[in-house]
């Protein structure tokens, strides 16, 4: 089981978050972290973001993919409105970096993201959001609003205690690099998911 291993407050130019980091024992080097806006309302559906890990998009602000866009996007509606990020360490939809840039080089080949994982003996998509629910439950939140454009977010609320009230769009404008990505994202990836109607 997850455990609150250590709080503080970390300010940002979207405003002062509580951050705490979650994992099994506290010398884990890398903890899911959870971001809690100093504007958080908890007597209301509280809006969410879930985003895995992306290195190259978050940190390097790579442009294969809007992940790190995404991620500032949220911050900036949490600034407005509240909120809270849960950063989960699932590098390249949880196969790892180095797997991830070996992805990389089958897509410069011609392949879309779903055939190079496949073709690396990878999952399409190996991400799992069990622990986030853990972390939400440990923050005793009852209601929700998903930050996401992925389905199989909202699936992943479906068995737990915590109500799905919606669901708040992120759209990036795609670019000449990343638009194949997209494209895959919103066609080829459907298959892998199925959804559910928020409550």
């Amino acid at each position: 089981m997850l455990k609150n291993q250590v709080e503080t407050i970390l300010p940002t130019e979207w405003g002062n978050f509580r951050m705490i980091a979650y994992s099994e024992n506290e010398e884990d080097w890398m903890p899911h972290l959870a971001l809690i806006h100093e504007n958080t309302d908890f007597e209301k559906p509280v809006p969410i973001r879930l985003h895995s890990e992306c290195l190259t998009g978050d940190i390097f602000h790579s442009t294969k993919c809007e992940c790190g866009k995404q991620l500032h996007q949220s911050l900036a509606y949490f600034q407005e409105n509240g909120g809270i990020l849960l950063y989960l360490r699932q590098e390249g939809r949880n196969i790892g970096l180095i797997n991830k840039m070996k992805a990389y080089n089958l897509q410069k080949n011609g392949k879309n993201t779903v055939e190079a994982n496949l073709a690396l003996g990878l999952p399409a998509d190996g991400r799992n959001f069990e622990e986030a629910i853990q972390i939400l439950e440990d923050l005793q939140l009852k209601s929700i609003l998903l930050l996401t454009n992925n389905p199989e977010k909202l699936v992943a609320f479906e068995q737990s205690s915590i109500q799905l009230i919606g669901r708040i769009p992120i759209e990036i404008k795609a670019s000449v690099h990343n638009q194949n990505y997209l494209e895959t994202k919103k066609n080829v990836f459907q298959p892998y998911f199925r959804t559910i109607k928020c409550s």
